[in-house]
C-alpha cells in the first residue's frame, strides 16, 4: 500500500485563508477606524443639522456602512466573505471617484463635505487609496487559498 492510498494521508482539506492576517490586518485597523470616523462625523451632521447639507450626510452614511461591513468581512474570512468584500471595495471605489469628481465639478451640490469628497482629500487621500490596496489584498487572497 502506498502513502497515497492510506486513508490518513489522504488530502486534508486546506485550510481556509485568513483575511484578517498579515497586511490584511493593516486593513482591518483602517476600516475599522474608518467605520468608526464616518459614523460619528456622520451622526454628528445629522443632529446638528441634517437640513443644511442632506445630501453629503446620507453619502457619508454610506460611507460608513460601506466601511463597516468592509471590516466584517475581513474579519469573518472565507472566499464568500472575501467576495463580498471585494465588490464592497469595487463599489468603494467607484463611490469616492464619482463623489470626488463631482464636488470638484458642482461644489454647491455639496454645502458641506463628505468622506468621499475631493476623492478623499479631508482624510489625506485614504479614501481612494484603501479600496484599491484592499482589493489587490483580496485578490491576492484568493490565489493564496485556492
Amino acid at each position: 500500500m502506498s502513502d497515497t492510498d492510506r486513508p490518513e494521508v489522504a488530502e486534508a482539506p486546506k485550510p481556509s485563508f485568513e483575511l484578517g492576517t498579515g497586511p490584511g490586518r493593516v486593513l482591518v485597523w483602517f476600516y475599522g477606524v474608518f467605520t468608526v470616523a464616518a459614523a460619528s462625523r456622520t451622526i454628528v451632521e445629522m443632529i446638528r443639522g441634517f437640513d443644511r447639507a442632506p445630501l453629503a450626510y446620507t453619502l457619508s452614511a454610506v460611507a460608513a456602512l460601506v466601511y463597516g461591513f468592509i471590516t466584517y468581512s475581513l474579519v469573518r474570512g472565507g472566499e464568500k466573505a472575501r467576495r463580498a468584500a471585494l465588490v464592497c471595495c469595487a463599489a468603494e471605489l467607484i463611490g469616492v471617484l464619482v463623489v470626488g469628481a463631482w464636488t470638484l465639478a458642482e461644489p454647491a451640490a455639496f454645502p458641506d463635505s463628505t468622506v468621499w469628497s475631493d476623492f478623499g482629500m479631508g482624510y489625506l487621500f485614504i479614501p481612494v487609496i484603501l479600496p484599491v490596496t484592499g482589493m489587490i489584498w483580496l485578490r491576492r487572497a484568493r490565489t493564496v487559498a485556492v
